[in-house]
């Protein structure tokens, strides 16, 4: 049971892990790094960057009744992984 803003109200709701979009194929970092890639250079070494140990988890909320999709975070901290029981 979770709010629906739709309805107005709190409904059943079914819960998934959002999954990721394509990514596009012409942002400018795409260009660059075919760009670089090009020919016989190789593969470009990317920078270093510091990992993150965790980080926040999203959901997706769908309303059973009207069919309504909303993205929540669990919790205000980050969490280290999400567990959804079927």
């Amino acid at each position: 049971m979770a709010y629906c803003p739709k309805c107005n109200k709190h409904t059943g709701h079914m819960v998934r892990m959002p999954s990721k979009g394509a990514a596009r194929s012409m942002s400018k970092m795409t260009r660059r790094h075919n760009r670089a890639t090009a020919g016989f250079v190789g593969s470009v070494e990317p920078r270093i960057h510091p990992k993150k140990l965790s980080k926040r988890q999203v959901i997706l909320l769908e309303c059973k009744v009207c069919k309504y999709k909303v993205e929540r975070q669990i919790g205000g901290r980050s969490k280290k992984k999400v567990e959804i029981k079927v």
